[in-house]
């Protein structure tokens, strides 16, 4: 008797004021890609990002359940690229890698990979994809995270050590990107711990917001 395992449903996100959706194949994250974000975390800041990801299941539109196995879940907040044909760029979002920080730095010390701490049900919130007009203006947006109103992280995508073009450019020499993945493009400075009852504001300003309430 052949075993029989539920079909996923596709993961679909709005396209901001169009009506339809965009559907997501594969995430990928870039680490240390914010010289302050490096210095805090404690890293060099001189060596290059590297890249690591998320499965799709991971993204969200909701609320946040806080996760099991941690009491140190952390945010970061992230300009996000949407990913269309011959590795172009779609359109952006605001998302928030949130991590279960005290799982990272155990597997950081013990040079295991870091699955599990970015990992998570929930782990992965994101607004609408905006699409895009110009790939310039990618180059100088204001990335904002508030906490119960109080703001925690403020940069900008001009402080990035690699721009989402040479991201790009850097990832397909190893990966067969395609239309649908997302890249979330690293954290300025300012990430932090978060609890139950928080409230979460990421926005562009002027562009897109996004909201959750860790419960």
């Amino acid at each position: 008797m052949g075993l029989s395992f539920p079909k996923l449903d596709q993961v679909l996100l709005p396209i901001h004021g169009s009506g339809n959706f965009y559907p997501v194949n594969q995430i990928y994250c870039v680490g240390r890609n914010y010289r302050a974000h490096a210095q805090e975390m404690g890293s060099d800041d001189k060596k290059p990002p590297f890249f690591f990801t998320k499965p799709n299941w991971t993204i969200t539109t909701d609320d946040v359940k806080y996760p099991i196995n941690t009491k140190d879940l952390q945010h970061e907040v992230e300009l996000v690229v949407a990913l269309g044909e011959d590795n172009s760029i779609f359109g952006f979002a605001i998302g928030v890698d949130l991590t279960r920080r005290d799982i990272q730095s155990r597997a950081k010390e013990n040079g295991k990979p870091w699955f599990s701490g970015k990992s998570f049900v929930g782990s992965a919130p994101i607004s609408d994809i905006i699409p895009i007009r110009d790939s310039e203006e990618l180059l100088e947006l204001e990335l904002r995270l508030k906490v119960n109103g109080e703001l925690r992280q403020s940069g900008s995508s001009s402080d990035m050590i690699w721009t989402p073009q040479e991201i790009i450019r850097e990832m397909v020499t190893e990966i067969p990107l395609s239309h649908g993945d997302l890249i979330f493009t690293g954290t300025p400075s300012g990430v932090g711990p978060i609890y139950t009852g928080d409230i979460i504001e990421a926005s562009i300003p002027n562009r897109i917001e996004l909201y959750f309430r860790i419960t």
